[in-house]
């Protein structure tokens, strides 16, 4: 081939593109009210509806901790990470799908890939945000204590992400269409809470409900910030439930998902 033929070497997206691709995804997600609003404020409505009914005494059990710091907290912060990554997120890739934005990036320098980590990135600072905003509500209004393993509790958090990160993906993986990936995510996200705790202790379930609650991200993720908030040694088999769904569920979740 002559020079005067060659083709231009290709050239991959650089740090403007990344950041006009997370200002879109911003933009996108600013837009969508319901979707911006309902992650972060039904977790703190109920956290400030059960605040109020609290006496926020010191109960032995919880390691003299308020029953708002150890079980409240831990509640809201999960439900904050898993609203977000299983019912927001996989309907907007869904959406994006369908709309065949992913398929008209295949054909560019910028790869489908792009608009996945930029949305991850977005709901990430979802996350901060309401998860800060429950913090500082909760420690200012309720006088909320601190996780005694402060460390553990960061930790958990992130592992809480990555399994509950890896669930949303598989969820958009797995969804046809845009409504069907909602409505998956929606009974995900309440069999999840129902089961990890979100409607009452799970050790009132019956025994088979309550083991599988334990092992799915929703369940390990309370169970391991609870044990966190209170100070007590952290159980192996819920950091073993969160990482196997982070490593398992992405893999899937990696192989399964359709760019068009």
């Amino acid at each position: 081939m002559s020079a005067a033929t060659e083709l231009p070497p290709a050239h991959r997206p650089g740090a403007e593109a990344w950041k006009h691709m997370v200002l879109n995804e911003a933009r996108v997600v600013i837009r969508d009210t319901a979707g911006l609003v309902v992650p972060i404020g039904m977790p703190l409505l109920l956290m400030v509806m059960n605040g109020l009914g609290a006496s926020g005494e010191p109960v032995p059990e919880l390691g003299g901790l308020s029953a708002m710091s150890a079980i409240m907290m831990p509640l809201t912060l999960v439900m904050i990470i898993a609203l977000v990554s299983v019912v927001n997120m996989p309907s907007l890739l869904a959406t994006y799908r369908k709309t065949r934005i992913l398929r008209r990036l295949a054909v560019t320098p910028a790869h489908p890939t792009m608009v996945l980590l930029a949305q991850m990135i977005v709901s990430l600072v979802q996350v901060v945000l309401g998860g800060g905003l429950a913090v500082l509500i909760a420690v200012l209004a309720f006088d909320v204590s601190a996780p005694r393993s402060l460390a553990a509790a960061i930790g958990i958090g992130a592992l809480a992400l990555a399994s509950l990160y890896a669930a949303g993906l598989l969820v958009a993986a797995l969804s046809p269409t845009v409504n069907s990936a909602l409505a998956i995510g929606l009974v995900g996200f309440f069999a999840m809470m129902a089961l990890g705790g979100g409607f009452g202790p799970m050790v009132d379930l019956p025994d088979v409900l309550s083991t599988i609650g334990v092992w799915l991200p929703y369940g390990a993720a309370v169970e391991a910030l609870g044990d966190a908030w209170i100070g007590q040694s952290i159980e192996a088999a819920h950091l073993i439930a969160m990482g196997a769904w982070a490593v398992i569920g992405g893999g899937l979740a990696a192989k399964l998902f359709r760019w068009q």
